[in-house]
């Protein structure tokens, strides 16, 4: 058992590790805090080009909407007898003017980002968002500083800065994702089933949602584990079962049911289980295995 511990399996992934090859460098690869290794495709330009189009869209509209508004306000705003703006309803005109352009201009991408999953209409119709490189949801002040350096991505138009930027890094940075230490990636549930044998988990990008709960896994009286048994067990060897499910999707079946009949009967014979309930943990090892760690995981163990 310790040298599954002091041997890493193959293709394990330390949180926030990208992966280096070059077939998979549009995949961002972490590994979550409970130990799930997930995979985020990282947005393209095209993807990401037509989510600006749909926002730019989006933003003539509040323009116009706002525009309106602002038309009447300005309308009854205090004036000369001459029609002209008095003094103090001319800064007021000034000061409505720019807080619009800001609130329209950086509020409406700065806002929708750190509020809404990283997401704007745009880039929900692109099915793409906005995470952090940890994987995390972007707060307010990732999605203010990735928007903030907007205008220096626009430069000298039609963001050309920022294509620049995109093309020249593995994951499709902006300077405005750079600085903020953010990617955007493509919103996809994955197909494959991370905990064999329980069925698929869903993942979406930047959000873990958990399948419906499961019952747990029973010996051959339907019983659960004896406690006494599980409490044999140190926090050294959850950690082992651990690595291993975090490592599933990057072995082979071979090696995987290799790997989970031997640390089934390391167990079995740690937790000294009866015959009948050791030729269960022989028969089912993952299953046991996931048991095992359910149980301590319960416990707070």
């Amino acid at each position: 058992m310790s040298d599954l511990l002091t041997n890493p399996l193959p293709g394990y992934l330390q949180p926030t590790q990208l992966n280096p090859d070059p077939q998979t460098s549009d995949l961002l690869h972490i590994d979550t805090p409970e130990q799930v290794s997930i995979r985020f495709p990282v947005a393209g330009l095209g993807s990401r080009f037509l989510a600006i189009i749909a926002d730019t869209f989006a933003q003539f509209i509040v323009y116009l909407v706002l525009g309106l508004v602002f038309f009447l306000l300005a309308a009854s705003a205090p004036k000369t007898t001459a029609g002209i703006f008095t003094h103090t309803g001319e800064k007021w005109l000034i000061a409505g003017v720019i807080l619009i352009n800001f609130l329209i201009y950086w509020g409406y991408f700065a806002l929708f980002e750190a509020f809404w999953n990283g997401q704007t209409p745009g880039k929900r119709l692109c099915k793409i968002r906005v995470i952090q490189q940890s994987g995390r949801q972007i707060t307010f002040f990732e999605s203010m500083t990735r928007n903030l350096i907007r205008v220096i991505d626009m430069l000298p138009g039609f963001y050309l800065v920022g294509v620049i930027s995109m093309l020249s890094t593995r994951r499709h940075q902006r300077l405005g994702d750079l600085a903020a230490s953010t990617i955007v990636i493509h919103e996809r549930p994955s197909e494959e089933p991370l905990w064999g044998g329980n069925g698929p988990r869903t993942i979406t990008a930047g959000a873990f949602t958990p399948p419906p709960p499961q019952p747990a896994f029973t010996l051959l009286d339907e019983s659960p584990l004896p406690a006494d048994a599980v409490a044999r067990l140190t926090p050294e060897d959850l950690a082992v079962i651990e690595r291993f499910f975090s490592r599933i999707l990057d072995m082979d079946l071979d090696t995987r049911a290799r790997i989970a009949a031997r640390l089934a009967a390391q167990m079995s014979e740690k937790m000294q289980m009866p015959p009948e309930s050791a030729a269960v943990a022989k028969d089912k090892p993952e299953r046991f295995l996931e048991a095992i760690t359910r149980q301590m995981r319960s416990h707070g163990s």
